[in-house]
């Protein structure tokens, strides 16, 4: 007979392949917090050696997040027919040497160029490996095991900050580059033997051999082999974009779009920008890379507090409660005054509103059935990224104006408040 997969997985223990599964995606998703943060920590060394104006450089950050749009919008929904594993070692290639090519450019042109194929891996990555941990984690504990793996995205920026902070003065951005680049395609073996592929997936879409793999899958979990396949879903048989706007899906898809761009735009202004102002005039930056490894340290306790309170409060809640924590320092930061309480507050800036975005994507994750998971996590990312696209070009624009970092942030504040108001909107019975 056909077993019911979700259910084993939703009723039983968690085993040492789901471990493997989620401690992978987590690696996966460290590398990209190291590739995306790399030209951020650079940003004054880079701007020191190449002498680009604060609007150049905004193009630069949105190159790479322009680049994560693209990835998650249409590479992410890639994953639903190809699968989840394959897609993750397309995506550490593609990544991995955009980034290590990064080194060697010696013109904007090649920088902004490079930047967008790095986005493009990173983006495919970050909706490939939201869906597989979410498909492996048991609906009791989903939105605390998705924050923890994605958790590994400020992590692996606060290590890579920590890296910087003594690689850049002493050898120069273009080694840093290297350094995160042959990281990055280091981890492609070790992915390629101990990453297993979704067992909702091959259920759902049913691709060669899949009753094979998903018996290999099922014995290592200490589960029972299936016979034979279940019926393959309809829906599985269409284009997995455009069923997100049918079956009544359309206004939560549209809901969740509005809320990941508005997300978008402040995180990644925020993630791009914290060094390059905080670091002020110095080519080596070190100020900088500091506030914008206390932003991703904060980020790293903020995404670990969301995924445990959204277990005692709902989902809905705690994102919103997050976002709103954010605001009220954003809106206050002309209140603190000091290097050290300077960091403190960007560390609980970066608490806050990773905290409430990293729960966008647990909300994502539950509003889609499997057939189309990837595609709803990838379209709402794509969404956002265009928001992120944008608001470090407009940042750009501001800094060339003298905008103080004080307007900035309670410019930037606003688009968070709306978030949360389109969130409490949004229903769906799974999301909570």
């Amino acid at each position: 007979m056909a077993a019911d997969v979700r259910k084993l997985i939703d009723d039983g223990r968690l085993t040492g392949v789901q471990f493997g599964v989620f401690l992978i995606c987590l690696i996966m998703n460290m590398l990209d917090g190291m590739d995306v943060m790399v030209i951020s920590y650079s940003s004054n060394a880079l701007t020191a050696d190449w002498g680009i104006s604060g609007t150049e450089l905004g193009v630069v950050f949105s190159a790479a997040l322009f680049g994560m749009s693209l990835g998650a919008l249409f590479l992410g929904p890639v994953a639903d027919v190809i699968g989840r594993r394959a897609m993750v070692m397309i995506a550490i290639l593609v990544m991995g040497l955009g980034v290590f090519l990064t080194a060697h450019t010696h013109t904007i042109t090649e920088l902004v160029v490079l930047r967008f194929l790095s986005g493009l891996g990173i983006g495919a990555m970050l909706a490939s490996t939201a869906t597989l941990a979410s498909e492996y984690a048991p609906n009791r504990v989903k939105n605390l095991i998705v924050s923890i793996v994605l958790s590994g995205y400020p992590i692996g920026a606060t290590l890579s900050g920590l890296v910087a902070s003594h690689v850049i003065p002493e050898y120069g951005w273009r080694t840093m580059f290297h350094v995160a680049g042959i990281i990055s395609l280091a981890t492609l073996p070790f992915a390629w033997f101990f990453m297993s592929e979704s067992l909702d997936w091959l259920t759902k879409k049913q691709p060669k051999q899949a009753l094979g793999k998903l018996n290999r899958i099922l014995d290592r979990m200490g589960h029972d082999h299936m016979e034979l396949l279940p019926p393959l879903p309809e829906e599985a048989k269409k284009n997995p974009l455009s069923t997100l706007f049918k079956s009544g899906r359309t206004m939560m898809t549209i809901q969740l779009w509005v809320a990941f761009f508005l997300a978008f735009a402040t995180l990644y202004y925020l993630t791009a920008w914290i060094p390059k102002l905080a670091g002020g005039g110095s080519p080596a930056g070190t100020l900088g890379i500091y506030a914008g490894t206390a932003f991703n340290l904060g980020a790293v306790f903020g995404i670990w507090t969301q995924g445990w309170l959204s277990l005692k409060i709902g989902l809905r809640r705690s994102v919103i409660l997050f976002f709103i924590l954010t605001a009220v320092l954003m809106i206050a930061f002309d209140f603190f005054q000091g290097e050290t309480i300077i960091l403190l507050v960007f560390g609980i800036i970066g608490y806050g509103v990773q905290g409430g975005f990293i729960g966008m994507y647990s909300m994502a994750g539950r509003a889609y059935p499997t057939e189309m998971r990837s595609a709803g996590i990838g379209g709402a990312i794509g969404a956002g990224r265009v928001g992120a696209v944008i608001s470090p070009i407009f940042a750009g624009y501001l800094a060339d104006w003298n905008w103080s970092i004080t307007a900035q942030f309670l410019f930037f504040s606003v688009p968070i408040l709306v978030v949360c108001v389109s969130i409490w909107m949004l229903r769906s019975k799974d999301i909570d």
